[in-house]
């Protein structure tokens, strides 16, 4: 186990299960926490992108999304005929 140093965590079950939900193949359950504790959230951003930049963020999303449905409806109609 090398020099690493141990510490017992209690967890409320739904937070047990969270955190098996999240563990990845061949991943330890210290390997996860440390994963997850690592990510950034989405508030770590605010006030980074100046109000039109995100307006047209926003804007190149809804277009990619809508791209993306007309690509799946096309390809579904194509599935029915």
């Amino acid at each position: 186990m090398g020099d690493r140093e141990y510490r017992n965590v209690r967890l409320t079950e739904d937070a047990y299960q969270q955190l098996k939900r999240r563990k990845q193949p061949g991943e330890s359950f210290s390997d996860t926490v440390e994963r997850i504790a690592g990510e950034r959230s989405l508030l770590d951003l605010a006030g980074i992108l100046t109000e039109d930049e995100a307006d047209q963020m926003r804007d190149a999303i809804r277009n990619r999304e809508e791209q993306s449905r007309d690509r799946l409806d096309r390809f579904t109609d194509r599935m029915e005929s």
